[in-house]
């Protein structure tokens, strides 16, 4: 699986693919979550020189963590912020 993920004129656009096959493109609110649903081969994709795309993705989950972690307002709890560190970060985990 893999994803591109764009952001443009209030929108977010994700191109997709599974095993090597086209899913597609989807278009929803950047407030949003992608579903598999979403997607339709008969969409055009974006430009991949458009300069809205934020990136590549390995998956479905982690395109919809992106979004829902990039546009959600400031955490207020300690175990709030400490769950968004571990889901968004990309370090070692810690001990």
């Amino acid at each position: 699986m893999g994803f591109a993920l764009w952001i443009r004129d209030g929108q977010a656009w994700a191109l997709g693919t599974h095993e090597y096959r086209p899913m597609g493109v989807a278009v929803i609110s950047p407030q949003g979550v992608f579903s598999t649903r979403d997607f339709r081969r008969s969409r055009p994709a974006p430009s991949r020189m458009d300069p809205g795309l934020i990136g590549l993705f390995a998956s479905l989950g982690e395109m919809n963590d992106f979004l829902k972690f990039r546009l959600a307002p400031r955490l207020q709890s300690q175990h709030e912020q400490k769950f968004r560190r571990k889901s968004v970060s990309r370090s070692i985990p810690e001990f």
